[in-house]
């Protein structure tokens, strides 16, 4: 993987370098926060270029897309330009402080009949602002198996043969307290300096595109009454200096966010959802107290009905609903971890109280249940490490570093079966509809009857009844 941490220096000029592939990309920062995400944009000079959906937020978006197909070759007749799943979310948050996010992913990029190719090319920007501060990054952001007229690319600027130049992971942002923060970046950009396989010089092809702002919300004035105010006293257990929360919901404030990723069980743990994802390092970011003042765990947004992986083999508990969380569960691994996963739209049979599940187990379905209803489907997911117990629910850790190891496992084979029949909710919840994930042909069961199905389709022939 391709990781660059972007140098404050360089912040001005790397922005004017994204600026330039398209000035009109680029949003005005306002107060508050804005977030913008785009998988791929392919800007032709005097012709018809193509692009996946642009993203943004406020009122967060989440977009899904199959292959990206554009243009053909002139003598070989093949696409230009292909790639498998391309994904792009925004989200932006004004509660305590303004935050905002945006992430795009293309994997299987191929660019020319395979002279450019990457397995996953990757975008992600961040900011942040309360009074008095403001920062943000573009930490995630990366490149992977990079190779370019076949030789590998490690980054920087490379030159294509004689007609065009590459570009991978061109961005920056710069802030202050006072203006707030704007940062982008662009994850891969190829442009065309002549004339290359029926496209024109000038042509550029953007890949994985990030923008955020945000600034700080006017400081409120001060109050008028002069009446002495109330000093409540947080009781708090015997020999503990705060009461930890067991679960998000309960109001209890607020720890600091634990600053460690302790490691976990050696092997065995698989990515928590099927199928195509996006998620960004949201935790620690600010929430309202309900859910205990910080975020404790990584949003995984998918589609609605993605199903939901036991993340390492353990012992499922705590399945049920609450206001928060919506459809919830907890899963205790072999060590001891813990981890929470909210907001699924069904669980499935193996969902029990008590019962063993293996890595890549179906335990649930992607959704938007709780306090989530309203925005994109996804997983909010926690890690919670056996030594960080004590501290209660806000012994969870940043969970970012272990879903992206996750992610590229493959120790743990994923296979669908009959499970995946969703319950009915526990509790109060809504009863969820039916979502059907598998089919099969009845033709090729065992065991039938020869000659059943041909009767069964044969057609219906009605014959007038007899007249004693």
């Amino acid at each position: 993987m391709l990781k660059r941490a972007l140098a404050a220096p360089l912040a001005a000029l790397l922005l004017l370098a994204a600026a330039s592939a398209d000035a009109g990309w680029q949003s005005s920062q306002a107060s508050g926060a804005t977030a913008r995400a785009q998988a791929i944009r392919i800007v032709v000079p005097g012709g018809t270029g193509a692009a996946t959906q642009t993203v943004s937020a406020p009122n967060d978006q989440v977009i899904f897309s199959g292959g990206f197909s554009y243009g053909e070759d002139p003598t070989t007749h093949a696409p230009l330009v292909t790639t498998g799943s391309a994904n792009a979310s925004a989200s932006a948050s004004t509660d305590v402080e303004t935050s905002a996010t945006a992430a795009a992913e293309v994997n299987n990029l191929n660019v020319f009949g395979g002279e450019i190719t990457a397995s996953s090319v990757v975008a992600q920007a961040h900011a942040t602002a309360r009074a008095g501060a403001a920062k943000g990054d573009t930490s995630g952001s990366g490149v992977n198996g990079l190779v370019a007229l076949g030789q590998a690319v490690s980054g920087g600027t490379v030159a294509l043969g004689d007609w065009g130049s590459l570009t991978a992971l061109a961005g920056g942002g710069s802030g202050s307290a006072a203006t707030g923060y704007h940062g982008s970046i662009t994850a891969l950009e190829i442009r065309l300096t002549a004339d290359h396989d029926g496209l024109p010089a000038g042509t550029t092809i953007l890949v994985g595109y990030a923008e955020v702002a945000a600034q700080a919300p006017a400081t409120p004035p001060p109050p008028t009454t002069s009446a002495k105010p109330h000093k409540a006293k947080a009781k708090t257990a015997k020999g503990s200096k705060l009461a930890p929360a067991p679960e998000p919901g309960t109001g209890i404030p607020v720890r600091e966010p634990p600053k460690v990723t302790p490691k976990l069980t050696a092997g065995g743990y698989v990515f928590p959802v099927y199928g195509p994802s996006s998620f960004t390092d949201t935790f620690g970011a600010a929430r309202s107290d309900v859910s205990g003042g910080w975020h404790h765990g990584d949003d995984i947004f998918a589609p609605l009905g993605a199903p939901v992986l036991a993340i390492a083999y353990g012992a499922v508990f705590s399945v049920g609903w609450n206001e928060v969380g919506g459809n919830r569960l907890w899963l205790r691994d072999g060590q001891g971890n813990l981890f929470y996963y909210a907001h699924l739209s069904a669980f499935t049979p193996l969902a029990i109280n008590g019962n063993k599940v293996n890595a890549g187990d179906v335990l649930g379905f992607v959704g938007n249940t709780g306090d989530a209803q309203g925005t994109p489907t996804h997983l909010h997911f926690e890690v919670h490490p056996v030594g960080l117990i004590g501290l209660g629910y806000d012994g969870a850790v940043d969970p970012t570093t272990y879903l992206l190891a996750w992610k590229h496992l493959q120790d743990v084979s994923f296979a669908g079966g009959n499970a995946w029949a969703p319950l009915h909710s526990i509790g109060s919840a809504p009863r969820p509809g039916a979502i059907l994930l598998t089919a099969s042909d009845i033709s090729s069961a065992d065991g039938l009857v020869p000659g059943s199905l041909e009767r069964a389709v044969r057609p219906l022939i009605l014959r007038p009844a007899r007249v004693p």
